[in-house]
């Protein structure tokens, strides 16, 4: 899965990947704005992800493998337990959403550049 979340996290238009907080922390970002966390030490393997704060709260009731986000805003951050239990699909959903998000904060003018590009 691993490979998967980092192809589909490559795929985005404009987005970088660094570790800008530690060496077992792998950041996706667009613009310059995080939207994929992957906390590559852990066991099973954690990703956080941004979320709109309504849907956030509806996937922690749904999903055990879903909890606030660790070290992020609990209001707009997930973390996402990634042990087999939420589907490869759901996960890449999830992705999307926080792209997405991200994108949508831009001032007008870097997401219609975005959307050119």
């Amino acid at each position: 899965m691993l490979e998967r979340i980092y192809q589909h996290c490559r795929a985005k238009r404009e987005v970088t990947e660094g570790f800008p907080f530690d060496e077992h922390t792998l950041v996706f970002k667009v613009a310059g704005k995080m939207f994929a966390l992957l906390s590559l030490d852990e066991h099973p393997l954690r990703m956080n992800l941004k979320c709109d704060p309504e849907r956030a709260i509806e996937l922690r009731e749904e999903n055990a493998s879903i909890i606030p986000g660790f070290h992020m805003s609990k209001n707009h951050w997930n973390t996402l337990i990634l042990e087999g239990v939420l589907s490869d699909t759901f996960v890449l959903e999830l992705i999307d959403h926080s792209y997405e998000l991200v994108i949508a904060s831009l001032p007008k003018s870097k997401r219609e550049q975005l959307c050119v590009l």
